[in-house]
């Protein structure tokens, strides 16, 4: 049976995963995301999983068979992607430019086989957001919880910003940080079937 290795350091895709019946290993790749720039969103989100699941594959520590997987999620607002805010201020400025209006959560996925020469496989899941038309007072509490800061696109759905989500179609699980059918396919593109990976033989 292939073990699923997870390079994120994301409570949230790990939460997912176990939800689905995976129990994963989760080993943070540690690379610099700020080496890349100036991609559209789709390409950067692809290209910064790639960067996480190539280091991780390549880890002494990873047993020759597992299944390596490197997420990355950004918020395509007008064609420009938005990942994590910088700062408070970065996130009050993101709120007012996204109340009322939707943006593009786009997860790159790439899995890699480690041990192998295997290329692996990638994929953009892409879901659209429709947000409410907050307050500036909703921001500014919302702000100073910290969540926005930790999170592409400054938001959550599986959080205090739920709320503030009013619409989302397409994949729900891919806002939350990864698509569960995109990674089906992959895992089915390697020569492995979903059910394989599940932990015990009911999903539990």
């Amino acid at each position: 049976m292939p073990h699923l290795v997870l390079a994120s350091a994301s409570p949230a895709r790990l939460a997912t995963l176990r939800n689905a019946g995976i129990d994963p290993t989760v080993i943070v790749s540690g690379v610099d995301e700020s080496q890349l720039d100036g991609l559209p969103p789709a390409r950067l989100a692809e290209d910064l999983a790639d960067l996480k699941c190539a280091a991780v594959a390549a880890r002494d520590d990873v047993p020759a068979g597992a299944l390596v997987l490197g997420c990355d999620s950004v918020l395509d607002l007008d064609g420009q992607a938005l990942g994590k805010p910088r700062d408070a201020d970065e996130a009050r400025a993101r709120w007012r430019a996204m109340r009322g209006r939707a943006g593009v959560l786009r997860t790159g996925h790439v899995l890699r086989v480690a041990g192998s020469d295997h290329p692996g496989a990638a994929g953009v899941a892409s879901t659209e957001v429709h947000f409410a038309d907050v307050t500036d007072a909703e921001i500014e509490a919302y702000v100073a919880t910290g969540e926005p800061l930790h999170v592409a696109g400054a938001f959550t759905v599986d959080g205090l910003g739920g709320a503030f989500v009013t619409r989302i179609e397409g994949d729900h699980h891919n806002v939350v940080g990864v698509s569960l059918p995109l990674l089906r396919d992959l895992v089915r593109s390697l020569g492995h079937e979903w059910t394989d990976l599940w932990s015990s033989p009911t999903g539990g």
